[in-house]
């Protein structure tokens, strides 16, 4: 093998190890200023879904903090038969916002984007925007009420509507959670925009 084609394989090898992007967490999740220092971009793409969807970042980011602790191309855990042979994930999901398969390729039909990415901040935020403003029109739930677009997250619009949440005491909980650190992101990003 020639040295150039030793030299390409191995940029080619590194390349791929090296992945696509930087899909770790922010270093402070508790801090809606800090997240917006550290990752301007995140921040800039919660701004265009608020601005095209009417979405609140604080809702979205509550809501990305509570699917994915912000990490990029982060998929559910591997299930197990007998306790020791993988046989494959708990679901689809995949990435900032956990959008499984079927919904991801609904949102790439409806919006005409083929080649949005679910490990792409723009376009998680995006498809969480037009998640909900779908969840406005088929539930009746305002974009603001962050505890009940969680739930129609979660369980999907239709599982919304049929109560299938209601038996779920740690969904319930969970929902809460997401709602109280909206509230809490919602106050540190006023305070920060003052200074």
């Amino acid at each position: 093998m020639s040295r150039y084609l030793r030299a390409l394989a191995l940029l080619v090898f590194l390349g791929s190890c090296g992945g696509s992007g930087n899909f770790s967490a922010p270093r402070n999740l508790d801090d809606a200023c800090s997240i917006a220092r550290e990752r301007p971009h995140y921040f800039r793409a919660f701004q265009a879904a608020e601005r095209k969807y009417g979405v609140p970042v604080p809702t979205m980011m509550a809501m990305v903090y509570q699917e994915s602790k912000f990490i990029g191309d982060i998929r559910p855990p591997h299930t197990y038969a007998l306790g020791v042979i993988p046989i494959g994930r708990q679901s689809s999901a995949l990435g900032y916002s956990q959008a499984l398969d079927g919904t991801w390729r609904e949102y790439q039909r409806d919006v005409g984007r083929s080649r949005a990415q679910r490990d792409d901040i723009r376009d998680a935020t995006d498809f969480m925007g037009w998640y909900m403003t779908k969840t406005v029109e088929q539930t009746g739930v305002p974009l603001y009420d962050t505890r009940n677009q969680y739930l129609a997250y979660h369980d999907g619009r239709q599982g919304y509507l049929r109560g299938t949440w209601r038996s779920k005491g740690w969904l319930i909980r969970i929902a809460s959670e997401v709602d109280s650190r909206a509230v809490m992101y919602d106050a540190q990003l006023r305070s920060c925009r003052r200074r």
